[in-house]
């Protein structure tokens, strides 16, 4: 299948996992994640209806993004170095990967230059991989603390990524653990909207779980071409 096929296809995957789940009736938003795929790809995928899309680096997305022509949701969903957090304010209507105070000042006092207020989501290394970005669980409540004063940032939700383990099945709890989290944070925050979890190969069950954001690339787009 092509690029528009398989988008529709994983579009119909969530709504089947999210009918499991009946009691909870939220739209689920699909980010189609373009990391080395061509911007043709792309056009594709926004054609076939996708509004939200996904890259992993900056200077990727700085030379792909005025090329595409189409009105889309940006979503930055790869870790974040604070050299690049202005362009990043620039490029991203939603930051994904804020996983520290000393990256949260950056991106406000950069978004106070530009005149902007950058909305972010907190990454949690629920599983505590080492290998990882992404806030532990001790250190959530001070950092979304911070955000939540900063004048030049709105705390949107919580991201996750889960393991890449042989089994996605055995990511559930990790899912539900997180549903769980941003169901408490949620009341205290006015515009606390977004749990993205789950990927090409867990995104299912993350739906079934509680996520309401999900990146999926390899699924829409096959195998990423790396040069």
């Amino acid at each position: 299948m092509g690029t528009a096929e398989n988008f529709r296809a994983v579009l119909a995957q969530i709504e089947n996992a999210r009918t499991r789940r009946a009691a909870r009736d939220e739209k689920i938003i699909l980010v189609a994640v373009t990391k080395n795929h061509g911007v043709d790809l792309m056009r594709e995928a926004i054609d076939a209806g996708a509004t939200d899309i996904g890259e992993n680096r900056v200077q990727e997305a700085a030379e792909k993004f005025p090329q595409l022509e189409r009105s889309v949701t940006r979503h930055l969903i790869g870790h974040l170095q604070t050299n690049k957090v202005k362009p990043a304010v620039k490029l991203f209507n939603l930051i994904q990967s804020v996983d520290s105070v000393h990256l949260a000042t950056a991106l406000d006092k950069a978004a106070a230059t530009l005149g902007k207020v950058q909305d972010v989501l907190i990454q949690v290394n629920a599983a505590r991989e080492p290998q990882k970005s992404g806030v532990l669980l001790e250190d959530l409540s001070a950092l979304a603390t911070f955000v939540d004063a900063a004048e030049n940032l709105r705390l949107r939700g919580l991201m996750m990524i889960a393991p890449n383990l042989p089994e996605p099945e055995d990511c559930r709890p990790l899912f539900k653990q997180m549903r769980k989290l941003f169901d408490e944070m949620k009341p205290a925050r006015e515009a606390f909207d977004f749990l993205s979890m789950g990927m090409t190969h867990d995104y299912k069950i993350a739906v079934e779980e509680g996520a309401n954001v999900v990146r999926v690339g390899t699924a829409i787009f096959g195998e990423r071409v790396y040069t």
